[in-house]
């Protein structure tokens, strides 16, 4: 084994938005998805996957707004960690099953990960990443009184919940997860950008009420373990200039200093291709060689270098 990667898979390639999300269609969808990390093993990668978890908390917190009578709430850095272990076991059953089926003898591992962040973060005091379900504005205020949230408007009489999305400083057990990788073991690890935590003036670890995004996560992860390659696995087959407008233009192979100036220059929108781009930057500053932004179809015609935006130092 010679290359690394770091794959992060969407939370909507698992459960897509149009869908109810049961349990059945989860493994569904994340059987499909690892069709295309077969692609990866067979080449003899050694991988690390991480994966979002956006639709699966979002559940898990309309669960509590409907059995909080009866059952006491979580805390959110408890619903990160639960997602963790679902959506890993879900993942580390599908590719064990499909790794025993070909007779490739290579083990899987789910840890769930910690991602330290700094408590004086500006985000932790300026609220900004939607999460949860839409509301309308008197059902989304009274819900905000019960339960202390904070919430905005996100397009027009559609109320949210907001909370803070630091930026990720440390990923721990970043040298067991690359000791497993470079071992050939399949690690799932930092799953929803990793459970949020700071080490408070006791110089411990404390959970924080927030979510940090997978991307940024997977490319400090990449870093970590020293990864060759970050692969960013999305709901389009590539980003686009201009994307949505007449004049919209598919970005194929571009350099890191193309990819910089495309950032800079607004092209990439705040909540959805501006962070993989701010992760991709990142990764390729740091070790990184390649960074590729696809679809779940898009892997396989990707590896052979003649699909997705491929971003190369």
């Amino acid at each position: 084994m010679k290359k690394s990667v770091i794959i992060a898979l969407g939370g909507n390639a698992l459960s897509p938005k149009k869908e109810a999300g049961t349990i059945n269609q989860q493994f569904a969808h994340t059987r499909q998805s690892l069709e295309s990390i077969m692609h990866f093993i067979s080449l003899g990668y050694k991988i690390c996957l991480t994966h979002g978890n956006g639709p699966q908390v979002g559940d898990e917190l309309y669960r509590m707004h409907l059995t909080h009578n009866t059952i006491p709430a979580l805390p959110l850095g408890v619903c990160v960690a639960e997602t963790q272990g679902s959506i890993g076991y879900m993942i580390q059953q599908s590719l064990q099953n499909a790794l025993k089926h070909k007779l490739i003898d290579r083990e899987v591992v789910t840890l769930i990960t910690q991602t330290i962040i700094d408590k004086n973060d500006p985000s932790i005091k300026n609220p900004e990443k939607f999460i949860g379900r839409c509301y309308k504005e008197e059902e989304a205020k009274i819900l905000a009184e019960q339960f202390g949230w904070i919430i905005k408007e996100q397009n027009t009489d559609e109320w949210r919940q907001v909370v803070p999305s630091p930026l990720p400083k440390y990923i721990e057990h970043g040298r067991s997860i690359e000791t497993l990788v470079n071992s050939g073991t399949i690690v799932i690890a930092s799953g929803g950008g990793g459970i949020p935590a700071y080490w408070n003036e006791n110089d411990s670890l404390e959970g924080i009420d927030a979510v940090i995004d997978k991307d940024l996560s997977a490319a400090l992860l990449g870093r970590v373990i020293k990864a060759n390659e970050l692969w960013i696995i999305t709901d389009i087959d590539c980003a686009y200039l201009n994307y949505g407008k007449k004049d919209e233009r598919p970005l194929n192979k571009i350099s890191t200093s193309e990819a910089k100036l495309y950032y800079e220059q607004g092209h990439f929108q705040a909540g959805s291709m501006g962070p993989k781009f701010k992760a991709a930057l990142y990764f390729l500053k740091h070790h990184g060689d390649k960074v590729v932004i696809t679809s779940i179809d898009g892997v396989k015609k990707a590896i052979n270098d003649d699909f997705g935006t491929i971003i190369n130092n």
